[in-house]
């Protein structure tokens, strides 16, 4: 019931918050792979893909070619995520779950003093990268994941104990991403700071920042909410997976 409760009280805020400039969030990874993202996209016929290697997502605008499109998706990689409308597939897929997310847009700098030091991530990093946000959010995130934006660290005994990064990325919209902080330094602020100096480098480079996160984490729906983030919509990763 609680849940639920969030959810009508985001949906008021949704119908306040529509501007039509944004209307390409809609389909943030077809526009992503359409704009600044173009050289990671996989196309089948009405049908876009990340390289698998960077990113588990695909999105369509097609239906009568998208079973297929997905068959021939799925020998690349065996479980990746539609973002949008349910999508049609074949009976050598399944749907193993619907991912309800809230997408959230900054329409301004946020205000957050940030006082710990905060570093841009190197490739030298990368491992390091990977194997903290498989620590504590394990399914979305690839190898080569950071190599679609960039990725801020605060370090504690030269160890890295908590990230925040851009993923997709549009012409006018940045994705922020992967707000991960080790189980041992929670409750420091990391988070705050981190996304409040991403979002700002996205600003400086004439972009809105944006993000998704599920609709049941309602403690980060709350951070997110108090750093200036506001509801757009509700959006669907249906995670389709080899029968």
């Amino acid at each position: 019931m609680r849940e639920k409760s969030c959810l009508t009280f985001h949906t008021s805020t949704l119908r306040s918050y529509s501007p039509m400039t944004h209307i390409v969030l809609d389909q943030p990874v077809w526009h992503a792979l359409s704009e600044t993202h173009q050289a990671l996209a996989r196309n089948f016929h009405g049908v876009k893909c990340y390289d698998p290697a960077y990113c588990p997502f695909g999105a369509w605008v097609d239906t009568q070619s998208l079973p297929e499109a997905l068959d021939v998706y799925t020998q690349q990689i065996d479980s990746f995520f539609i973002v949008g409308e349910k999508p049609l597939h074949s009976s050598r897929l399944g749907i193993q779950q619907e991912l309800v997310c809230l997408q959230m847009v900054l329409d301004q700098p946020i205000t957050h003093t940030v006082h710990s030091p905060i570093s841009l991530l190197s490739p030298t990093f990368y491992p390091q990268i990977f194997d903290l946000v498989q620590l504590v959010q394990p399914g979305y995130f690839r190898p080569q994941t950071p190599q679609m934006g960039a990725y801020y660290g605060i370090f504690q005994d030269e160890e890295l104990v908590a990230i925040t990064g851009e993923r997709m990325k549009l012409n006018d919209f940045t994705e922020v991403s992967a707000v991960v902080t080790h189980p041992d330094c929670t409750g420091r602020g990391y988070a705050k700071q981190l996304i409040t100096h991403t979002t700002r480098q996205i600003f400086a480079e004439g972009k809105i920042p944006f993000l998704h996160v599920a609709a049941s984490n309602i403690p980060a729906i709350r951070l997110y909410e108090k750093l200036g983030f506001r509801v757009r919509r509700e959006i669907s990763f249906w995670q389709l997976k080899q029968a």
